[in-house]
This record gives C-alpha cells, sequence and structure tokens, in this order.
C-alpha cells in the first residue's frame, strides 16, 4: 500500500492542527497532494492505465475547489499552505 497509517498521521501533523484533524482544509489538500504525486508517478509508468488518469483528473479538481474554498474564508492560511506544498498557484 502506498500509505500507511503512519505517513497519514505525518502529514495531518505537518499541515493540520493535530494528528487527529482530518477535516481541516490545510491537511485535506497536503493528503490530496501526496495522492496526486503518487499517481503522477504511476501514471508515468503506465501511460495507458485511463482509470488512474481519470481519477488524477478528479482529485486536481478536488484539491483546486479546496483551495478556492480556502482562498475565500482565509487567504493568509491559503498562501501558507501553497507555500508549504510548492504548488504553482
Amino acid at each position: 500500500m502506498y500509505l500507511d497509517i503512519k505517513e497519514k498521521e505525518d502529514i495531518f501533523k505537518k499541515h493540520g492542527k493535530s494528528v487527529k484533524d482530518t477535516g481541516s482544509a490545510e491537511g485535506q489538500i497536503a493528503l490530496f497532494t501526496y495522492r496526486i504525486e503518487h499517481l503522477t508517478k504511476h501514471l508515468k509508468a503506465n501511460h495507458k492505465d485511463y482509470n488512474t488518469e481519470r481519477s488524477l483528473v478528479m482529485l486536481v479538481g478536488k484539491r483546486r475547489a479546496l483551495l478556492d474554498y480556502l482562498t475565500k474564508k482565509d487567504v493568509l492560511r491559503y498562501r501558507a499552505i501553497v507555500k508549504e506544498l510548492g504548488l504553482r498557484k
């Protein structure tokens, strides 16, 4: 499995408020980013895996929606998470 419980806890501890804070926008964006990077590596090796490609596009859309929500809610939190994760916008 590509993501075990320990790695997931580390992601939420680093980007969320605590390990148990799985609902914060920052934690979810960080988790989506990790999954997007994993699927991108998979697709580089398996370029004809169209189901994974569709999942990747949907995941990017979910992350974009959360980033848009965070922009409207609190611009400083948005800028901080984008800088931490190294996203383009």
